[in-house]
């Protein structure tokens, strides 16, 4: 009994000690901001921005778009993990106009890997600029919708589930054959990498079921 008290008692310690660690997060500085913000971006949203990134450790930069990239700003939907987690988390609710500088721990970065110019474990500086915003192909509310586990990929399962929704919801009648025709065309037209999932990535290309 002494020894079950024992670990049970350095198990609870151990869930309280993991407690006190602070999770890893973005820092948001807002460098600039316009006097009139008519839109602020959400999730689903695609962005156009001008981006320095630096590395926090020594101050080099390792990437601009107003040098590497033939001077062109840069599209790219928010909240789909099309860039790294510090980038989703740390630019929704920004306006057009708007400069915001995010300091990113590796963990929402490059994590232990790295990539490129830039060390493993590194936390990462960006100057970025917001110069439009577009509606997205798709919602990240409608691919959260769909993706009954929370996984960042669609099934046959999970798209077949929806479709049935939607086609109950207009009062359309389908029956399981004709489901699963319509559920292996989307895959056919959208799992780009025939891995059996849409990832949220794929996503973002329409097709007129969804």
């Amino acid at each position: 009994m002494a020894v079950l008290r024992a670990v049970l008692l350095g198990a609870l310690l151990g869930c309280a000690a993991a407690a006190l660690i602070p999770a890893a997060d973005v820092k948001v500085e807002v460098l600039q901001k316009p006097f009139l913000c008519h839109r602020r971006t959400k999730w689903g949203d695609m962005m156009l921005v001008h981006y320095e990134g630096f590395l926090q450790s020594d101050g080099s930069m390792f990437h601009s778009t107003h040098k590497h990239n033939n001077g062109q700003p840069m599209w790219f939907t928010l909240g789909i993990r099309e860039a790294i987690k510090g980038w989703d988390k740390g630019l929704k609710d920004m306006c057009v106009g708007e400069k915001r500088k995010l300091t990113i721990p590796p963990a929402l970065a490059y994590g232990k890997e790295g990539k490129g110019k830039i060390p493993p474990e590194s936390t990462l500086i960006f100057n970025i600029d917001l110069l439009e915003i577009r509606n997205g192909p798709r919602s990240h509310e409608s691919f959260q919708e769909m993706d009954l586990n929370d996984d960042w990929k669609l099934s046959k399962q999970e798209v077949k589930i929806y479709l049935k929704k939607e086609f109950e919801k207009h009062g359309a009648v389908v029956n399981d054959t004709q489901h699963d025709a319509l559920v292996e065309d989307i895959f056919d037209k959208e799992d780009e990498d025939s891995d059996g999932f849409i990832s949220a990535r794929e996503f973002t290309y329409k097709h007129d079921e969804l």
